[in-house]
């Protein structure tokens, strides 16, 4: 199984949170799992953002951002580029998605037609979950709820 994940996903193996389990259970599970390269200013964003609001002390955060280097270097980084940019503009305008999310499904899409496999997004995005399933991508969890 091809599993592209979005941020929203990929936090959950640093911070726990409502869906931890099943989603480290999942990405266990993939074959490759790729990501846009973009998302690693947003997990530091989203780490620093825990610290913020209390999910998290600072020396964890600091401690998630180094494994986090550490586990990067096995993840495919899915390169976004001004073709992926502007598929994410039409992305964006088709669906009504937030830019980074639309940048997570161009990706997702180009990803899944460079590979010629399958691909499933998984992401707690329901807006991105909702345009994944509509452009024909496979999406977990599997079932919104």
């Amino acid at each position: 199984m091809m599993v592209y994940a979005d941020t929203s996903a990929l936090v959950k193996l640093f911070v726990e949170e409502a869906g931890t389990e099943a989603t480290r259970e999942m990405l266990s599970r993939a074959q490759v799992l790729g990501t846009a390269v973009v998302t690693w200013a947003e997990m530091v964003a989203a780490l620093a953002r825990s610290v913020r609001r209390g999910y998290l002390a600072k020396e964890e955060a600091k401690e998630a951002v180094r494994v986090l280097g550490e586990v990067w270097e096995s993840w495919v980084r899915v390169r976004v580029d001004e073709g992926v940019v502007r598929y994410a503009g039409e992305l964006a305008w088709a669906h009504g998605l937030r830019g980074y999310d639309a940048v997570h499904l161009a990706a997702a899409l180009a990803w899944q037609e460079g590979l010629g496999y399958p691909v499933m997004l998984a992401t707690f995005d329901r807006e991105l979950w909702a345009a994944a399933k509509e452009e024909g991508l496979g999406v977990w969890p599997e079932v919104w709820k």
